[in-house]
């Protein structure tokens, strides 16, 4: 039967389908990645001593729960998917929007991935080396594997995300309060020496951190797809901040106590190092439950992420083929699909280093995360009668605007090479916008080329446009 007859059967949307603990599933599985295994080494190297990195891991946790009860409100009042696209479409309009929408697709998606994907190739190769650094080639290797192998995971499998990652980290937290309660405590004895402080570098211990809860966000990519959006978003950013915050601090408590601040810096693998002082027997599960961990984050953004391009080419700033869905499925496939096969993922991978990538595509996630709540203030002053499910007070999100401009220009001073690339990349979009998405000056057989070439990958794809209104 041809494409018509197979959607007539039943109507095309993404339908409802994500209740609390989808949510909390969602959330959690995505902060609780590789992050918490790879930033506290990026953390104690940009800080400079354990007492300072772990009031920065309470401070990053504390400023990340600032953002996302922002974005709670936003969830609740702006009932679009999209996440920080289609705030800053409703608040600060379309060009900044559309920059965010530009710097998602070449550079944040990719880098991110990367990064995530280097953690996993990191964690699988490195235990057949100790006490030697794996070959760097080698996890490379390793880590495109693991890409690949996350681009062929069906987007059910959500749910499998959360056990695995906080079973982790419970398992990490329990073990070492045996320590804890039997005294041994020295390595916080000098926990705030000032012999090796690097104020300087303190931005990039500040990124470092915030990637390990970078996440909160992800359930506002799919609002139209939460049930009860107005309860379950708040509800559920909620109680997913509390319990990654507590458990992060707990974490990074339970690797100071078994390692030394040397011992972390001079590991590749932070938890596979803990696991062989600590665990010894139990040492060879721990990799193996991390790249899982990986596996999950990656999983969890294949899910979220490609709702945004699905947004923008709803709103007309991206091709029309990306808000077309999956007949059978009901899934945005053409999103989907150019998220997860993108060949930038590859080449970061193998041109780049982990915290430089985390340094590269953390300035232009900062930059507009400041702009997307500095825009909440903008609606609150423009919509002040429209209704507010759930309301933050603007101390929130005037505190989380400034530190993020304070963070994003600093980091330009402690790693400008990184940063200065990052923001260059972002305003390559601004000549993008003016050429196609404000107003088409392209040639007429070029668009004409494009709407062929859209209808053939529609049929191919088995896609059409969403037939009813979901917000």
């Amino acid at each position: 039967c041809n494409r018509k007859e197979m959607a007539s059967t039943e109507t095309v949307y993404l339908g409802k389908k994500v209740n609390l603990l989808g949510s909390l599933c969602i959330i959690v599985g995505s902060m609780v990645g590789s992050g918490i295994f790879i930033a506290p080494k990026g953390v104690l190297r940009n800080s400079g001593n354990v007492g300072l990195s772990l009031i920065i891991w309470l401070a990053t946790g504390i400023f990340s729960t600032f953002g996302a009860l922002c974005y709670a409100e936003l969830g609740t009042s702006i009932k679009k998917s999209g996440g920080h696209y289609i705030y800053l479409l409703e608040t600060l309009g379309p060009m900044p929007a559309f920059l965010r929408l530009w710097a998602q697709f070449i550079l944040i998606r990719p880098a991110a991935s990367s990064v995530v994907a280097l953690a996993f190739g990191r964690y699988i190769v490195e235990p057949f080396f100790s006490p030697c650094s794996a070959p760097t080639l080698l996890v490379k290797m390793i880590s495109i594997i693991g890409d690949e192998i996350y681009m062929y995971v069906c987007n059910s499998l959500i749910s499998l995300i959360y056990p695995p990652s906080c079973l982790l980290l419970e398992y990490l937290i329990m073990s070492t309060l045996i320590f804890i309660f039997v005294g041994q405590t020295e390595n916080f004895d000098s926990a705030f020496d000032t012999s090796s402080l690097t104020l300087d570098k303190l931005p990039l211990a500040f990124y470092a951190g915030l990637y390990a809860y970078a996440g909160w966000y992800v359930l506002n990519y799919v609002t139209e797809e939460v049930i009860d959006s107005k309860r379950n978003i708040p509800l559920s950013i909620i109680l997913s901040m509390v319990t990654v915050t507590i458990s992060y601090l707990l974490t990074n408590i339970s690797y100071y106590t078994v390692m030394t601040s040397q011992d972390v810096l001079e590991s590749n693998a932070v938890a596979v190092t803990f696991a062989d002082r600590a665990l010894q027997g139990f040492s060879s599960v721990i990799p193996v439950l991390v790249a899982v961990s990986c596996l999950g984050s990656l999983l969890g953004s294949c899910f979220t992420t490609p709702r945004m391009l699905f947004s923008g080419s709803r709103e007309g700033q991206w091709p029309i083929l990306f808000a077309m869905i999956h007949i059978r499925r009901h899934t945005p496939l053409p999103a989907v699909l150019i998220m997860v096969t993108y060949p930038m993922i590859v080449f970061m991978i193998l041109a780049g280093e982990l915290f430089g990538l985390l340094n590269f595509y953390s300035f232009s996630r900062w930059l507009f995360m400041g702009l997307t709540t500095m825009g909440l203030m903008v609606h609150r002053y423009r919509n002040p009668d429209l209704p507010r499910p759930f309301k933050v007070h603007l101390f929130f999100p005037a505190v989380f605007t400034v530190v993020c401009f304070f963070i994003v220009g600093m980091s330009l001073y402690s790693d400008p090479f990184n940063t200065g690339i990052s923001f260059a990349l972002t305003l390559t979009g601004i000549p993008i916008y003016f050429l196609v998405v404000q107003k088409q000056r392209l040639p007429l057989c070029v668009i004409r080329a494009f709407h062929t070439l859209t209808k053939k990958l529609q049929i191919l794809l088995e896609v059409m446009p969403q037939e009813v209104q979901t917000y």
